[in-house]
């Protein structure tokens, strides 16, 4: 079955395709298979008939996302331009999922509106940032979502309110299977000087507090409650931490370095020293923020290996 569904989509699929250079820590292995729809309907058809036994995984720009060494099975899909539309209608904003965070903040802020300028402060997509309910500047998705469009691994397209998702803290319902097409968010009337000058100083604090210039992956840890994952992590002696070619940032160390030619291994070991060191000193354990997906590639397969310092 498998067979007869990648010979018929043979044309569109491509195969062991590499992931690092599709995201921004520039690490990873290949994807199996990798899937670009050119619109809606060719991602339904292909995901209808896709038989249930294979794994899918939506791919953004790769922002806060860390892809292992070993790749990832089954098939990455990856939507295009087709999925970056944004229009308005009085305050409401619809947004394709493939489109920029802060792509919308500026179109929001050119059409006069206001509420949507901390989305310029999050790097990636609106898929992502719906799903992960992505925060920036003491705003976060929940508080200015209507709705959202989602395929389910059954093909179906099915609409999601902001009471189906249960958001938390970095974190909502949407399933793991489902494919956000779509979303609703409600601005509100405002002047578009001020929306453009609070983007604005919102990229000038970004540039001045966070290596935004690095191969890094965002923000890697959450904020214990009441803490900052930051100030823990220089508590417990971490800010410039390296292990191989990896390194905590010494600008903002909740981030994560890819000094060049790290390994997807090398930044997931030395988050790991990280939060044993931070438990060490303060007995709280971070939560990672990062998404980490793929295989590992067995410890023995490294030619080079390497102790923190």
């Amino acid at each position: 079955m498998m067979d007869v569904f990648f010979e018929r989509y043979h044309a569109l699929c491509r195969f062991s395709v590499s992931l690092g250079p599709m995201v921004w820590f520039r690490v990873g292995g290949q994807a199996q298979v990798f899937f670009k729809p050119s619109d809606q309907t060719s991602l339904q058809e292909f995901i209808s008939e896709c038989p249930a036994e294979i794994p899918l995984f939506p791919l953004g720009v790769g922002s806060n996302l860390l892809i292992r060494d070993g790749g990832i099975k089954g098939i990455v899909i990856r939507l295009g331009k087709a999925f970056t539309s944004i229009r308005f209608e009085d305050d409401l904003v619809y947004v394709g999922a493939g489109a920029l965070d802060r792509t919308v903040a500026l179109m929001a802020a050119e059409q006069g509106l206001t509420g949507l300028e901390f989305l310029s402060g999050i790097p990636g997509t609106i898929g992502g940032a719906v799903k992960m309910n992505a925060g920036a500047y003491g705003s976060e998705v929940k508080d200015v979502f209507v709705s959202c469009k989602v395929i389910t691994r059954q093909g179906e397209i099915v609409e999601k309110k902001l009471e189906d998702l249960n958001f938390t803290y970095r974190k909502s319902a949407i399933e793991a299977d489902d494919i956000i097409l779509e979303a609703t968010f409600k601005a509100q009337k405002g002047s578009k000087e001020e929306s453009l000058h609070k983007i604005e100083s919102i990229q000038r604090n970004r540039a001045l507090s966070q290596p935004i210039k690095g191969q890094t992956g965002g923000s890697t840890f959450k904020n214990p409650a009441g803490e900052s994952a930051w100030k823990l992590i220089d508590q417990a002696g971490c800010r410039g931490l390296r292990f191989g070619k990896a390194q905590v940032s010494e600008k903002h160390c909740n981030f994560l370095l890819n000094t060049g030619g790290a390994s997807a291994y090398e930044i997931e070991t030395l988050a790991e020293e990280v939060r044993r060191r931070v438990y060490d000193q303060s007995k709280i354990l971070l939560e990672w923020e990062i998404k980490r997906v793929g295989q590992m590639i067995p410890i023995e397969n490294y030619k080079e290996k390497h102790h923190a310092y």
